[in-house]
């Protein structure tokens, strides 16, 4: 037999449209003002949890710099590379040893 599919995030998110549209149109058919008070204050709650989600991140902190530094970097460039993205590059600076202490 066939594995169970997964249901799509797409088709969920389209319900979800519906359903929200159909609430938005019963306020509006209540009452005009009632219909723009929902529009406002769902915005509101959006704009809330959005913000709330970038400053909770989840990550860690990075640790602290223990001050070694083993290698400094020059002006010059070692090697250039294609990135992922369409007209992206990472450059790789020459890196010169720094004697140890």
């Amino acid at each position: 037999m066939a594995a169970e599919e997964e249901p799509s995030r797409a088709a969920g998110a389209c319900v979800l449209v519906v359903l929200g549209g159909v609430l938005v149109a019963v306020l509006f058919a209540v009452d005009e003002a009632v219909g723009v008070l929902g529009v406002v204050l769902a915005g509101t709650v959006a704009l809330y949890r959005s913000a709330r989600r970038v400053s909770d991140s989840s990550t860690p902190p990075p640790p602290p710099s223990t001050g070694t530094v083993l290698a400094g970097e020059t002006g010059e460039i070692d090697r250039i590379q294609e990135g992922p993205g369409e007209g992206l590059l990472i450059l790789y600076p020459v890196r010169e040893d720094i004697p140890g202490e």
